[in-house]
């Protein structure tokens, strides 16, 4: 039978755990890993014997190990234009009759994509709000930009066409500032730089993007960052973005050497800096624990009000888990004099 006669489609995966990894439940392992991924799902697929790992099926309680490879064969129901409204708890920065300023949490989805129709942000400002505008034929009601699923932070809302038509050439022509915080592996040698470079889709694979230096695939791309402190193996730091490519910062971190920590698409999640000794190797582990995503913050946004014109700045605190993470650096840094 073929896909098209099928009421299922399938997408599939394949990961190799880094030498890093602490042992990991599969079901919450595949999470960080796939995009718009729901647990539901994949514990269906380990039912259905279609997790394997080193070519085996497991349950969805076996627990990953550094070097064991994962693969999955995950269902996605077939593409819908119907956007179910759900309640779900959003958590509403500010509010005006204009604009709408959500604070997302790290893990949850910003629309529907592949792999996981409900469940998104998209779903909730469907249930909590009527009429929100759409740009062209795209079920996406009031949005603008994008967070990927595991970054946190600030994102703006149009509640109406007039409000969407503009800050949407906002984010065009770059007429506003965002700033995010990051934690990066090593010690990122200037104080202050700005990456270029074209990102575009990898070529080896297709889930993540790469820098293209010299501009002979992607779109240009610019990234400026600033050192808020050091702590040894490890920077925390500031980026403003001048574009808004995909995964702009991943890639561009990582292109510069510094990727973010514990993001396993781009390399983060493998100890990369610092000593062979025991102790240091258990305490990035617990590092990885406590923040179990890539540890990326859209922290702020600036812009002139659609309406009023008037000068709006919105700001957020680090989540717990960055803040707590940032914490544990900090104080190993003082107590190893590094």
């Amino acid at each position: 039978m073929s896909l098209e006669d099928n009421s299922e489609l399938f997408e599939h995966y394949d990961f190799t755990a880094s030498s890093g990894q602490a042992p990991l439940r599969v079901d919450k392992f595949l999470m960080n890993f796939i995009d718009n991924a729901t647990r539901s799902k994949i514990q269906k697929a380990a039912l259905n014997g279609n997790i394997l790992v080193n070519s085996h099926p497991v349950k969805s309680s076996y627990k990953v190990k550094a070097g064991d490879r994962v693969s999955i064969v995950y269902s996605y129901p077939k593409q819908t234009n119907e956007l179910i409204p759900q309640d779900i708890q959003i958590h509403i920065h500010y509010e005006d009759e204009d604009i709408l300023i959500v604070n997302k949490e790290a893990g949850m989805v910003v629309h529907p994509g592949f792999g996981n129709y409900d469940g998104t942000l998209v779903n909730a400002l469907a249930y909590h709000f009527e009429n929100l505008p759409n740009k062209s034929d795209e079920n996406r009601p009031g949005l603008v930009h994008r967070l990927d699923k595991n970054t946190s932070g600030i994102l703006v809302i149009a509640k109406n066409e007039e409000s969407m038509t503009i800050i949407s050439k906002k984010f065009e022509q770059r007429d506003l500032n965002r700033l995010y915080v990051a934690l990066v592996w090593g010690d990122v040698k200037e104080d202050t730089g700005v990456i270029t470079g074209n990102i575009g889709r990898s070529l080896k694979n297709r889930k993540i993007m790469s820098v293209f230096p010299d501009g002979e695939y992607g779109k240009s791309a610019i990234t400026k960052y600033k050192v808020i402190e050091r702590f040894g193996y490890v920077t925390l730091i500031e980026c403003k973005l001048e574009t808004g490519r995909t995964h702009q910062i991943r890639a561009h971190l990582k292109y510069l050497g510094h990727p973010l920590f514990n993001d396993g698409e781009y390399g983060g999640d493998a100890i990369l800096k610092g000593t062979t000794f025991t102790k240091y190797k258990q305490f990035v582990q617990n590092c990885f624990k406590t923040c179990v995503r890539q540890a990326l913050h859209a922290k702020s946004l600036e812009f002139n009000h659609p309406k009023t014109n008037k000068l709006m700045s919105f700001d957020s605190e680090l989540p717990e888990d960055m803040s707590n993470l940032v914490n544990k650096w900090r104080n190993y840094s003082v107590n190893q004099k590094i």
